[in-house]
C-alpha cells in the first residue's frame, strides 16, 4: 500500500477516534432501554463486522496459499488471523460488558456467544500453530482458517435458530437520528483502523521475509557465520 494511504488512514483513525467518542457520548441519545450501557454497542457491533472480514482474510488467503502456494497469501492469512485474535477479544470482552447490563450475566453458553468464542479459539490456535508448529505449520493453520471462516456464518444465523437469550432480530436496523449517524461513524472509522493495521502488518511481513533472503545470501557467501 502507498504511503499516502498509510499517512491518510492514520489521519482519519486520529481524528476518528475522539470524534466518535464525542458523537457517542454527547450526540447520540440515551436508549430508553439500557440507558448509558448501551453506549457499548458503537464500538462493539463494528468490532465484530471487522472480526467477521479478519476470519474471511485470513481464510480466502489460507486458501490462495494452498492452491498457488504464494507466500503472499500467507502472510494475507496470518495478518488476517493475528487481526481477528485482536477485534475478537474486543468484541468478546465488550459484549460481557453489555451482556451483564442487558441480562445481568457476564457470560452465558448462549448460541451466538458460543460460536464466537470457538472461532476466535481457532484463530487463537491458528497463531500459535503458525508460531510453534514447525514444519507443516503453514498447511495444519490453513486448514484451521477455513475451519474457522465456515463458523462465521453459523455465529450470524444462530440465534434465528436456537431461541437464545441474544435478540433475535438485528438492532442496526432500528436505528434513527444520530443514534444512526454514530453507528456508521463508528463502522467507517474501525474499517479505516482495521485497513491501518492490515497494511502496516503486511508490509513488516514482507521486510522480514526480505531480511531472511538477505541473510540467507549472506551465508551462502560466507559473509556471515
Amino acid at each position: 500500500m502507498r504511503k499516502i494511504i498509510v499517512f491518510l488512514l492514520i489521519g482519519l483513525c486520529s481524528v476518528g477516534f475522539p470524534t466518535t467518542l464525542y458523537l457517542i457520548f454527547y450526540k447520540a441519545p440515551l436508549q430508553d432501554v439500557l440507558y448509558f450501557n448501551q453506549k457499548i454497542f458503537y464500538y462493539h457491533v463494528p468490532s465484530a463486522f471487522m472480526m467477521f472480514v479478519a476470519i474471511f482474510a485470513c481464510g480466502i488467503g489460507s486458501v490462495l496459499y494452498l492452491w498457488k502456494r504464494n507466500p503472499r497469501y500467507d502472510f494475507w492469512a496470518q495478518t488476517g488471523a493475528e487481526l481477528a485474535v485482536l477485534f475478537g477479544a474486543i468484541v468478546l470482552m465488550t459484549g460481557s460488558i453489555w451482556g451483564k447490563a442487558a441480562w445481568d450475566v457476564w457470560w452465558q453458553w448462549d448460541a451466538r456467544l458460543t460460536s464466537s468464542l470457538l472461532v476466535w479459539v481457532i484463530m487463537v490456535a491458528y497463531v500459535f500453530v503458525r508460531h510453534y508448529g514447525g514444519i507443516g505449520a503453514d498447511r495444519l493453520s490453513a486448514g484451521l482458517a477455513i475451519f474457522g471462516m465456515i463458523d462465521v456464518p453459523l455465529i450470524y444465523v444462530s440465534v434465528n435458530i436456537w431461541r437464545t437469550i441474544h435478540p433475535q432480530t438485528s438492532v442496526v436496523p432500528q436505528l434513527e437520528g444520530m443514534m444512526k449517524v454514530t453507528f456508521w461513524i463508528s463502522v467507517l472509522l474501525f474499517c479505516a483502523f482495521f485497513s491501518l493495521l492490515f497494511a502496516l502488518t503486511m508490509a513488516q511481513r514482507k521486510a522480514m521475509a526480505q531480511m531472511d533472503v538477505i541473510r540467507e545470501s549472506a551465508l551462502d557467501l560466507g559473509v556471515i557465520e
